[in-house]
């Protein structure tokens, strides 16, 4: 049975729609196959994956083999069901963010327990979007699972931690942001003078580690 749905975009484009699957391990799945060399993109979202091919006379058989990948893709099919260990990396934090008591009172914990619980979590990128470097993590412990807030701060620091729904940002700098904010990084994520200038890529885990 296949839980995803093909929607075709452009004279080369294909959506996949994930339903059941997380987007980042339907996109890995996608860039193992050796067919992927003719592929411009594959770009996960919340609940799709954009597939970009280079060319536009080969899309039914494209179609036919995104199925394929759908069919042996499970739920919670990863990196590591294939035999491949993510990277992990670890951003220290100072928790403390101009939010922390609110999340706190509102999760009827302490602030020290939201740092607690938030470094515990299990996090892995699942997607980037809104801004260059802006990655959407995944694993937010459910205590701490709140909605944005109602207005938006019109703009961001880089290096703030911020959470909303089952996620954690680190804003890249410069932007808007209706997250809540619990704490601040001195690491530097997104850079565009390195290469690449991302240090996050999708699918790697997150550690945040609790500093003073």
């Amino acid at each position: 049975m296949i839980d995803g749905r093909l929607l075709r975009t452009g004279d080369r484009g294909w959506l996949i729609e994930c339903a059941g699957r997380r987007p980042a391990d339907v996109a890995a799945s996608i860039w193992r196959r050796p067919w992927a060399s003719g592929l411009r993109e594959v770009v996960p979202a919340a609940t799709t994956v954009l597939v970009v091919a280079d060319d536009a006379a080969q899309m039914e058989r494209l179609a036919v083999r995104l199925r394929g990948v759908l069919d042996q893709t499970g739920v919670h099919a990863g990196a590591e069901a294939a035999g491949e260990a993510p990277r992990t990396i670890v951003i220290p934090v100072r928790y403390g963010g101009a939010d922390l008591e609110a999340v706190a009172e509102r999760a009827g914990i302490e602030p020290e327990d939201v740092a607690r619980l938030h470094s515990g979590g299990e996090h892995s990128v699942a997607f980037f979007g809104f801004a260059p470097g802006f990655a959407y993590m995944d694993g937010l412990p459910e205590p701490l699972r709140l909605p944005r807030l109602p207005s938006p701060r019109p703009r961001v620091p880089a290096g703030v931690v911020a959470i909303a729904g089952n996620q954690t940002v680190v804003y890249p700098g410069g932007t808007p942001g209706g997250w809540h904010q619990i704490g601040v990084t001195a690491e530097r994520l997104w850079n565009a003078d390195a290469h690449p200038p991302n240090r996050l890529s999708i699918g790697d885990r997150v550690v945040f580690q609790a500093v003073t």
